[in-house]
């Protein structure tokens, strides 16, 4: 049995991917500083798989604690989640997010060079794109200069990951996501931020919720048809699939580069406006909200063409945006009512 190590994987999109690993028959170990998530997370894990995954509380900015975890630890691949992710505030916290999302990454890849390890998914972004020329996205479409510290630590993480590979006969995928939202069917896993929300979804249902008097958009006055941003938005549940798909692709040694990237998200782009007006009609409650002055980083619009990754990885999106919005309303009323 494969031994997967999951970094960050009590977080959004790590706890799912543990799911679907140990439904795959897949042997799991989690690695997460519990800084932006619960130690509950692994009880629940255990109650929707009916296995509780090995767990090991380390920051992963703390070489030592990094050596000493693959001491004492076989693995035999690695799903890299654990970094700071907030457009936002990466802007206010540069050094921070260059020290978190950077240092692990490069103390990750050391030790699986001495090792003579193999095997790396990387949790990339669509901001490595920045303001695309052309939409969709396609994997051609040029890396440009980061409009925000978060894609910028993306865009130096693959940099590492492509010079990795040549140098240590390393076979990695990044998957460059666009936004996932959402929560496991179950309703025992879903988005957990910790203080105000970052991303759109859980600062709509906190304030559907009655936690946030208001929601913020940020602008209105985008080239756009309403005026406001637009996205992909992906179900994690479909998301952590694709960790999985390409996980067997470099088991099954299916890859075609040693190092390779796939856009991951549904190929359609959603307003954020739009997005308020479905999560309305699905879950028959009104929001509240203002328009506000943009935020530093935003881009107008990003959505995927995932044709290559659907071909590659043998993957596509099963669930919809409805189904969505649906369960991430239904975790947060949960939450409430703890």
């Amino acid at each position: 049995m494969k031994r997967i190590l999951v970094t960050g994987g009590l977080g959004f999109i790590g706890s799912h991917t543990v799911v679907e690993l140990q439904n795959e028959g897949f042997e799991v170990v989690i690695i997460d500083d519990l800084s932006n998530t619960s130690i509950n997370v692994l009880d629940s894990i255990a109650e929707i798989t009916g296995t509780k995954p090995d767990f090991h509380q380390i920051d992963l900015r703390v070489k030592n604690d990094v050596k000493n975890f693959f001491d004492t630890n076989r693995v035999d691949g690695i799903i890299h989640f654990a970094a700071f992710k907030a457009v936002g505030e990466s802007m206010h916290k540069p050094l921070d997010y260059y020290e978190n999302n950077l240092g692990s990454l490069v103390y990750l890849l050391q030790e699986m060079r001495d090792r003579n390890l193999d095997h790396f998914i990387f949790s990339s972004s669509c901001t490595v794109y920045g303001q695309a020329d052309e939409l969709p996205i396609t994997e051609k479409a040029p890396v440009k200069t980061a409009e925000s510290v978060y894609g910028n630590t993306k865009q130096i993480g693959e940099e590492i990951l492509k010079d990795a590979s040549k140098a240590h006969d390393l076979n990695i995928i990044a998957l460059r996501y666009f936004n996932p939202i959402g929560a496991h069917e179950s309703i025992k896993i879903g988005e957990l931020p910790l203080g105000v929300p970052q991303n759109l979804i859980p600062f709509i249902t906190q304030t559907a919720a009655g936690m946030r008097k208001e929601l913020s958009v940020f602008g209105d006055d985008y080239d756009t048809e309403d005026g406001t941003a637009v996205r992909d938005y992906i179900h994690v549940v479909d998301l952590a699939k694709a960790h999985i798909a390409a996980l067997q692709r470099l088991i099954k040694k299916n890859n075609k580069e040693a190092f390779e990237f796939f856009n991951v998200g549904t190929g359609k782009g959603s307003s954020v406006l739009e997005i308020i007006k479905a999560f309305e009609k699905v879950n028959n409650l009104k929001l509240n909200y203002k328009i506000v002055d943009r935020r530093a980083g935003d881009i107008t619009a990003a959505y995927a063409d995932t044709t290559i990754a659907n071909k590659e990885l043998g993957w596509k999106t099963e669930k919809s945006l409805e189904e969505a919005l649906a369960s991430a309303w239904k975790w947060q009323q949960k939450q409430v009512s703890i």
